[in-house]
C-alpha cells in the first residue's frame, strides 16, 4: 500500500527550500508547513518580497557588494577613504568588517577565491576589475582579507603577484584570524586586531 505524501505543490516548495545552504529536508518541511498553517505567516508577502529582491538587488559593478535601486551603500558613501581598498572574497564578508567598525575605506569583492579543485580560475573572479580600480583610482594601500585556509592563501598570493607592478602598499590581515577560518566567524575584537596588526606582503 502506498504511503501518504504531501501534495505535489508542497513537495516542490520543500525541494526549493532544501536548495538553500544550511536547510535540510526536515527544516525545509517545517518552514513550508509553517508558511501554510501559521495565521501570522504571509506566504504571498514572502513571495512578493523575494520577487522584488531578485529584481532590484544586484552586485555593484564597481565593488561587487550588494546594490539595490538606491545604489551601493559602500560606493555612494562620500565619507569613506578611497585611497584604501580592502579585498574580500564575497559580498557577505563586508558586513562583519562594517559591524566591527574598524575600517572606513572602500571594498572590492572578488566573488569567490581560487580553487583548482572546483575549477575556479583567476578569470572567474573580479580580479580584472580590481586591477582596473587600482590603476585608475590612485589607491595607496590594498588590504587582502581572504580566508586563512589553503584557497584563501593561494588567492592572496596570486593577488600579490598581480598587484606587484603598482606603486601601492599591499598588506594582509594579521593576528587573530584562526587558521582555516573566514571573516563570517570572526568577532569584532578579532577583526579590530587583525586590521591593526596587518602586515606587508
Amino acid at each position: 500500500m502506498a504511503s501518504v505524501e504531501y501534495p505535489e505543490e508542497v513537495r516542490q516548495l520543500v525541494a526549493e527550500f532544501k536548495r538553500l545552504p544550511g536547510i535540510g529536508a526536515r527544516s525545509a518541511e517545517r518552514i513550508v508547513v509553517s508558511l501554510l498553517q501559521n495565521p501570522k505567516a504571509s506566504p504571498l508577502d514572502l513571495a512578493r518580497a523575494l520577487e522584488s529582491c531578485q529584481a532590484a538587488v544586484k552586485n555593484c559593478r564597481r565593488c561587487g557588494f550588494f546594490a539595490g535601486e538606491s545604489g551601493c551603500a559602500v560606493c555612494d558613501d562620500r565619507g569613506r577613504d578611497g585611497k584604501i581598498l580592502c579585498v574580500v572574497e564575497q559580498p557577505t564578508d563586508v558586513l562583519p568588517i562594517e559591524r566591527a567598525g574598524v575600517f572606513r575605506g572602500m571594498y572590492h569583492c572578488l566573488g569567490g577565491r581560487l580553487s583548482p579543485l572546483d575549477n575556479v580560475r583567476p578569470e572567474d573572479l573580479r580580479i580584472g576589475g580590481l586591477v582596473r580600480r587600482v590603476s585608475e583610482e590612485g589607491v595607496d594601500e590594498i588590504i587582502i582579507a581572504t580566508a586563512s585556509d589553503v584557497e584563501g592563501e593561494a588567492t592572496a598570493n596570486y593577488l600579490v603577484e598581480v598587484l606587484g607592478t603598482f606603486e601601492c602598499r599591499v598588506t594582509r590581515l594579521a593576528q587573530g584570524l584562526p587558521a582555516g577560518g573566514g571573516l563570517e566567524f570572526a568577532d569584532e575584537l578579532t577583526l579590530t586586531r587583525a586590521f591593526e596588526g596587518r602586515r606587508g606582503l
